[in-house]
């Protein structure tokens, strides 16, 4: 026999085989044939297989756009990672934000409060962005990755067995079906009189002895497949937590930036309304931290604030004056206002009805009002 025609046989048998299967699942569907189930245990593990998959889709494209909220920037990356080249560096949303404060803090001029704080902002918004990419750096290796090989490793292995097991499964049943057939026309023979070939049932019998063995041997190798999902939920388990201490840090580091942005500015709200000449409010509160966050990284610096309102508060009770030094360069808003220079030292005290965030201030012969949040006082 030369290769010919074994490749034609071999086709003819193939083409026998698909079309066997073809009959016996449209008869299945019909209702008129027998299936043979799939154990109680084995199914189970197939469903939750298909449940396993599902949700790691659902979670692994969710954190995506987490990460990445431009689709078009999603997108992009998606081809550099399919034509397995690198994607170009660009700047992400802070990085831009800080870069336009910084430039637009320049031109306005690094002297003048407005200009100054802009350029602070700019800073910390750049090292927002920083901690972003990080973030979405870490998670892809630690948390995407992970859950991608799944979906495009282990699940299309457990795909491809159990596509084998349901071929397996209808061979089984379709040589079932000849079986019974030769043993319907051996009983109407034996009615009728007639010799009926003895062949036709050991060969179908035969048949089904194989097809039996051979489905066994495929749902215990999918079964032993699926039973790795019990590990790869547990594996899973692991980048998750990775993930969650990712975010932990990126929203640590974040919280840090704008404590140290806050202390920087101070009364922001004055000194931006002071730059277009507008009469002063009230300067912006300290953020105090969350008690959530504070339970959940511990290693952060705690704010002093209360530290300070509580030394204030015990001013304003007094009729006394106390020193206390400048923390931050001040421009007064108006007359009523004192301006300050970083770590000066200047005489406050407290007049009755006087705004809670703000003291009186002294140097020398100048006198005017000051905001609480420029000023730690001096024992």
């Amino acid at each position: 026999m030369n290769i010919m025609d074994f490749n034609v046989k071999k086709l003819a048998a193939d083409a026998g085989t698909f079309l066997s299967r073809a009959v016996q699942f449209t008869e299945e569907k019909l209702g008129q044939a027998e299936k043979t189930e799939l154990d109680a245990h084995l199914e189970n593990l197939l469903s939750k297989a298909e449940c396993t998959k599902l949700w790691t889709e659902k979670i692994m494209k969710q954190t995506e756009v987490l990460l990445q909220p431009n689709p078009n920037a999603r997108i992009e990356e998606f081809v550099y990672e399919k034509l397995d080249r690198k994607a170009p560096s660009r700047m992400n949303n802070p990085e831009l934000l800080g870069q336009y404060m910084i430039d637009a803090g320049n031109e306005f001029g690094p002297g003048t409060a407005y200009g100054n704080a802009l350029l602070k902002c700019g800073e910390t918004q750049k090292r927002i962005g920083a901690a972003d990419r990080e973030l979405i750096q870490t998670s892809a290796i630690n948390f995407l990755t992970p859950l991608r090989n799944f979906i495009e490793g282990d699940y299309k292995t457990i795909t491809k067995e159990r596509k084998l097991l349901q071929n397996k499964r209808l061979d089984l049943d379709a040589a079932k079906t000849r079986l019974k057939k030769a043993k319907v026309a051996e009983a109407r023979a034996a009615q009728l009189n007639t010799s009926q070939p003895e062949e036709n049932n050991i060969m179908s019998e035969q048949e089904v002895r194989i097809t039996q063995s051979e489905f066994d041997r495929q749902a215990e190798i999918t079964r032993l497949l699926l039973e790795g999902i019990s590990s790869t939920h547990a594996h899973h388990l692991r980048c998750l937590n990775d993930f969650v201490e990712a975010q932990m840090t990126y929203y640590a580091q974040c919280y840090q930036y704008m404590l140290d942005l806050q202390k920087q500015l101070g009364s922001f709200p004055s000194t931006f309304l002071s730059n277009n000449n507008q009469s002063s409010t009230t300067p912006m509160q300290s953020v105090s931290s969350p008690s959530v966050l504070a339970s959940a990284s511990a290693s952060l610096p705690s704010v002093s604030n209360s530290m300070v309102t509580s030394g204030l508060s015990e001013l304003k009770s007094s009729s006394g004056s106390r020193k206390a030094r400048v923390l931050y360069d001040y421009d007064a808003a108006n007359s009523s206002e004192l301006s300050l220079l970083a770590d000066e030292v200047i005489t406050v005290y407290s007049i009755p009805g006087m705004d809670s965030d703000w003291l009186m201030g002294e140097r020398g012969n100048q006198k005017g009002k000051v905001p609480i949040t420029y000023l730690e006082l001096l024992n």
